[in-house]
C-alpha cells in the first residue's frame, strides 16, 4: 500500500490506497488559522507548524486503529504551495507558517515590482511576483526579523517541513521550488540572478529534487508519532493541483485539467517551458510539473471560499449545502437577475491580476433575494472560470476542447451544470474526487515499484467520467452577461487603486 499526505487550507488529510488506486483507509483533521499575535495584529494569518505535523501523527494514527501501517511501504507528501517557514538545524520552525490569505507581504511584493520588474522575473521564472510567493515571505522575515531569520538552515514550504519531520532531510520539489519565485524553469536549478537580486540569503534555499525522487526513510521519531514503521521510503510529491492531474491523465498535453477546491485552477501540460511575458502579464503561470520532464501552463484563483463567505454572511451556513442548493435552484433563473459578483476576497491573480482588486456586487436592488445572491456568486465563481480558460487560449494559441474537472467541488452537479452553460462547453468530472493525493501516491508508487510508470498507473486507477452539457438556451442568455462581467475589473481598476491607497492611510 502507498500513503499519501495532503496538506490543505482546509484540512490535512491522510489517505492509503491500494494497487488499483482504491483509498482503503483515510483520516483528516481540520487545518485551523493561528495568530499569536493578534492583540498586535489581527488582520495576520498564520498556520501552525507543530500543529500540523501533530495532525498529521493524528490522522495516521485514527487509520491505524484499523489497519496495519506497517503494509505502507512509501509515503508522499503534497498540498498548498506558497506557505514556508524558516527552521534551524533539528528542523524546528523558528516562526509560523505565514498563510496565503495573510496580506502583509504587499510591500514587499511593491518592493519587488520597482526594483526586478515582473517581465524579468517572469521571463525566468514563469510567475508573477505575487505578495503570497515564497520570496516575499522571506523578505518581510529579513525586514522583520532578522535576528531569527539569522538563526535559520533552511526555508521550507509547508510539505517540505513535513517531509523534514518525517525523514530528516531538507529537500523541495522543483514544483514547490516554483512557489518561491526564484527557479529558472529551463535550468529546474535555483536562478542566480533572481537569488542575488532578491538579497535572499542562498543558504537558506535547500537543494531542489525531482518529484517522485526518494528522500530518505521514515525516522524513528516519526515512526512513533504517525505509527508508520521505521524504514518506510518517503518520495517527494510535489504542489496538489499538479498532483492532481494524474489520474485523470491531464498530464498528457492536449487534456485540460480543472481543479476544484479552494483555488480554482485550470492546467494545460506541455513539453517545454514557454515564459512568454505576455502569459505574465495576464495572471497565467508556467510552473515545473511533478510530471517527469514537462512543464505545466496554468491560470487559478481562489474559488470554494467565496461560497462559504457568502453562506456565512447571509446566515446559511446553519443549513445543508443540499437545502442552499435547492433553494437556489426553486427560486432562481439564470443571470440571478442581473446581479453578477467579482470573485476577489482573497487575491486577483489569474486573468485580472491586480493586488488592488477586491470582490464587488453589480446589479443589487431592493428586490434581490438572498437565494440570488447566492447564485451570483457561484455564477461569479463560473465566469471567473471561462475568463481563466480564454486567457490561456490566447496566451497559448490554441483552443482547449477536452475539460476534465476533479476536487471536493465536484459534487456540487448545480456548480458544474451552471459552468457547462456559462462557458458553452462540455465539462467531464472525473469519478476520483480527491485526485491530489492519488497523484502524490501515484508519484510514491512508480518510485517504489508499485507501478511501472505514470501512464501504466493512470490505466490502472482512472476511474468512470461523467459529462455536463451545456444547455444551449442558457448559454444563450448567459453571453451578454459574460462580456459585462470581463469588462468590469478593467472598468473598476480605478475604484479599487482609490480604495487599496484609503486603506494604506
Amino acid at each position: 500500500m502507498i500513503a499519501a499526505i495532503d496538506l490543505g487550507s482546509t484540512s490535512i488529510k491522510v489517505c492509503v490506497y491500494d494497487v488499483d488506486g482504491i483509498c482503503v483507509a483515510s483520516a483528516s483533521r481540520p487545518t485551523p488559522r493561528y495568530n499569536p499575535y493578534e492583540s498586535q495584529h489581527p488582520e495576520w494569518v498564520f498556520w501552525n507548524p507543530d500543529e500540523v505535523w501533530a495532525r498529521v501523527g493524528e490522522s495516521f494514527r485514527e487509520i491505524g486503529s484499523s489497519l496495519e501501517l506497517s503494509k505502507v511501504s512509501a509515503v508522499a507528501v503534497t498540498g498548498m504551495g506558497m506557505d514556508g517557514v524558516p527552521v534551524d538545524e533539528a528542523g524546528n520552525a523558528l516562526y509560523p507558517f505565514i498563510s496565503w490569505h495573510c496580506g502583509r507581504t504587499a510591500p514587499q511584493a511593491k518592493w519587488w515590482e520597482a526594483n526586478i520588474g515582473a517581465d524579468k522575473t517572469f521571463s525566468i521564472a514563469g510567475f508573477p511576483p505575487w505578495a503570497m510567493t515564497g520570496v516575499m515571505r522571506v523578505r518581510w522575515m529579513m525586514e522583520h526579523e532578522p535576528a531569527l531569520l539569522e538563526r535559520a538552515q533552511k526555508w521550507l514550504l509547508i510539505e517540505d517541513f513535513v517531509n523534514c519531520k518525517l525523514c530528516g532531510v531538507m529537500a523541495t520539489d522543483s514544483s514547490m521550488a516554483t512557489c518561491m519565485l526564484l527557479l529558472d524553469q529551463r535550468t529546474r536549478q535555483w536562478s542566480d540572478e533572481l537569488v542575488t537580486r532578491s538579497e535572499i540569503p542562498r543558504r537558506l534555499l535547500p537543494e531542489i529534487k525531482p518529484s517522485g525522487a526518494r528522500l530518505g526513510e521514515i525516522t524513528a521519531s516519526a515512526a512513533q508519532l504517525t505509527g508508520l514503521s521505521q524504514g518506510t521510503a518517503v518520495i517527494l510529491g510535489g504542489q496538489d493541483h499538479l498532483c492532481g492531474t494524474l489520474p485523470v491523465g491531464a498530464h498528457r498535453p492536449g487534456v485540460v485539467s480543472n481543479v476544484m477546491g479552494s483555488w480554482e485552477n485550470l492546467i494545460a501540460t506541455v513539453s517545454d517551458a514557454t515564459c512568454d511575458v505576455a502569459l505574465g502579464r495576464s495572471g497565467v503561470c508556467v510552473q515545473a510539473h511533478v510530471a517527469p520532464n514537462r512543464t505545466a501552463v496554468w491560470g487559478g484563483a481562489p474559488s470554494a471560499s467565496a461560497l462559504t463567505w457568502c453562506r456565512e454572511l447571509t446566515g446559511d451556513d446553519t443549513c445543508a449545502w443540499e437545502e442552499v442548493i435547492e433553494r437556489c435552484e426553486r427560486e432562481t433563473q439564470p443571470g440571478a437577475g442581473g446581479l453578477l459578483f467579482l470573485p476577489y476576497l482573497s487575491t486577483a491573480t489569474c486573468p485580472v491580476n491586480d493586488p488592488a482588486a477586491t470582490g464587488a456586487f453589480i446589479g443589487l436592488l431592493n428586490t434581490t433575494r438572498k437565494s440570488e445572491v447566492f447564485r451570483a456568486v457561484l455564477e461569479g465563481l463560473n465566469q471567473q472560470f471561462l475568463h481563466i480558460l480564454q486567457t490561456m487560449e490566447r496566451g497559448m494559441q490554441t483552443r482547449f476542447e477536452r475539460i476534465i474537472a476533479s476536487g471536493g467541488a465536484t459534487r456540487n452537479a448545480f456548480w458544474l451544470q451552471n459552468k457547462a452553460d456559462i462557458s458553452g462547453i462540455d465539462v467531464e468530472v472525473s469519478a476520483i474526487q480527491d485526485t491530489s493525493p492519488l497523484g502524490a501516491a501515484m508519484l510514491a508508487g512508480v518510485a517504489t515499484g508499485f507501478w511501472s510508470d505514470l501512464d501504466a498507473a493512470v490505466e490502472r486507477v482512472k476511474g468512470d467520467t461523467r459529462v455536463f452539457h451545456p444547455d444551449a438556451k442558457n448559454h444563450a442568455r448567459y453571453e451578454p452577461l459574460t462580456t459585462v462581467y470581463q469588462g468590469l475589473a478593467t472598468n473598476l481598476k480605478p475604484v479599487y487603486a482609490a480604495l487599496a491607497a484609503w486603506r494604506e492611510k
